[in-house]
């Protein structure tokens, strides 16, 4: 039932937008698609960075679209009119693929390009994909999820961020053929870059006198995590909906404190610090400081406009986890 009405309220959505795209066309607003141009359109903020890097040069002769840009989390995401028209339009549609993408079966089943280039990553990425797991301490109730499921946060390692890009190369030599050796020539530059940011993980890692994060928040941090061999406890699973932890939970993590006698306990660049500061104040020290790492989630374009990046954000991740692991 619930596809079905969302099935009619995206032909609602092209229907409108196929208006509202008119008009615009009509009125040449600035912020219109430019018809002369290839359309890409993406759905979170890594993917259109990294477009970007792949593009480089030639990054103004495309429309490059990216849908959830006004910082709203990943989870809670919902297509409006014009995302689905720019969608339904575009030559070349990359997305995650994960939980949070159910919506977009539906939309491209009502795309008005038949012939676009559609991307799942998460089907791109094959056996690197890994199932989500349940934190120690934490049970599929508290997780609010019914049974297994794959983990989306597919960003957050940079060996899968280096694999996708030469997935997403083949998509804009497909596309692009004339200037595709440009494109896996960029590809080979930025890759190149990613392997020099996996050898700093890997040695901050190898040094570090702890392997061990404590995240008093949601853990979209999984792939990271375990392309380094650590070990990682936390409040919520990565893609949990909870915002209070129980009692049980907040003494569980706690305890991790005591035990390792962990200086640290992490938070998201978007989330609130009630739990970490709770969490800090019933361990035994009382001491341990509260660091952020960035989980790319909330990435606006403003943000975007103002020099950010995934290759940046990803730098000052490796910094915090350095502190982090100092202990």
């Amino acid at each position: 039932m619930k596809k079905r009405v969302f099935a009619c309220i995206l032909a609602l959505c092209l229907c409108v937008g196929l208006f509202v795209g008119l008009i615009a066309g009509c009125s040449h607003s600035e912020n219109a698609p430019d018809p002369s141009k290839p359309q890409i359109v993406v759905t979170v903020f890594p993917i259109y960075d990294w477009m970007q890097n792949l593009l480089s040069d030639r990054a103004g002769e495309f429309g490059l679209t990216l849908l959830e840009n006004s910082g709203a989390d990943l989870h809670n995401y919902q297509p409006t009119v014009n995302d689905i028209y720019a969608l339904s339009n575009c030559d070349l549609f990359v997305y995650i693929g994960g939980e949070s993408d159910q919506w977009v079966a539906d939309a491209l089943t009502q795309a008005a390009n038949k012939d676009m280039i559609v991307i799942n990553l998460m089907d791109a990425l094959g056996g690197l994909a890994r199932e989500e797991e349940l934190p120690e301490g934490l049970t599929e109730d508290e997780d609010g999820h019914d049974g297994p499921e794959y983990d989306e946060h597919i960003w957050l390692s940079v060996r899968n961020a280096a694999a996708l890009c030469r997935v997403l190369t083949d998509a804009l030599a497909k596309l692009d053929a004339a200037n595709a050796e440009e494109y896996r020539e960029n590809c080979e530059a930025y890759t190149a870059q990613l392997d020099m940011l996996d050898a700093g993980f890997t040695r901050v890692v190898n040094d570090a006198p702890t392997k061990t994060l404590l995240f008093a928040d949601r853990y979209p941090f999984l792939y990271l995590v375990k392309d380094y061999g650590m070990t990682a406890y936390a409040a919520f699973s990565g893609c949990s909906v909870e915002t209070e932890a129980s009692f049980e939970m907040i003494r569980f993590l706690v305890g991790k404190v005591d035990e390792l006698g962990l200086k640290h306990v992490i938070v998201l660049e978007s989330g609130d610090q009630r739990i970490a500061t709770t969490i800090i104040s019933e361990s035994r020290d009382k001491d341990a400081d509260i660091l952020t790492l960035n989980s790319m989630q909330s990435v606006t374009m403003d943000d975007v406009k103002n020099g950010v990046s995934y290759f940046g954000l990803m730098q000052e991740n490796l910094a915090v986890l350095e502190a982090a692991l100092a202990n």
